[in-house]
């Protein structure tokens, strides 16, 4: 069975930085395009950031382009290294993950099968 597992959210102030980390267990071989979506108190699902295997290629949403890095550790490790937040960061981030054997990096939820329970990261003023 594939667990998805976030840590590192919090409550900060803006201009604050955090660090979120993921790990995907339960699958051999283990390597994945994995993601980062958040959702804020308006309940929609925005696209952060995504690293395909090696982070050979990443993307970025507008909101976070510039802000937060997304790296890579092995093909079951993500991290999202947020920097200058501001309040409208706040929000519960879900870290997702795709078995994937070649580059692609994905932005859609959809194309995702595996995903996190989520951390809240709480940005104060």
């Amino acid at each position: 069975q594939v667990q998805v597992v976030e840590s590192g959210g919090g409550l900060v102030r803006t201009g604050d930085s955090l660090r979120l980390s993921c790990v995907v267990f339960g699958r051999t071989p283990d390597t994945y395009a994995m993601a980062w979506f958040r959702q804020g108190s308006g309940n929609e699902r925005e696209f952060v950031a995504a690293a395909a295997r090696s982070a050979a290629t990443t993307f970025y949403g507008d909101s976070v382009k510039g802000r937060f890095p997304i790296s890579r550790h092995n093909d079951s490790t993500l991290y999202l290294q947020m920097t200058n937040l501001t309040t409208d960061d706040t929000g519960v981030y879900y870290c997702v993950a795709e078995p994937m054997y070649d580059t692609r990096c994905l932005r859609d939820p959809v194309e995702y099968t595996y995903w996190g329970q989520g951390t809240q990261v709480t940005v104060s003023s």
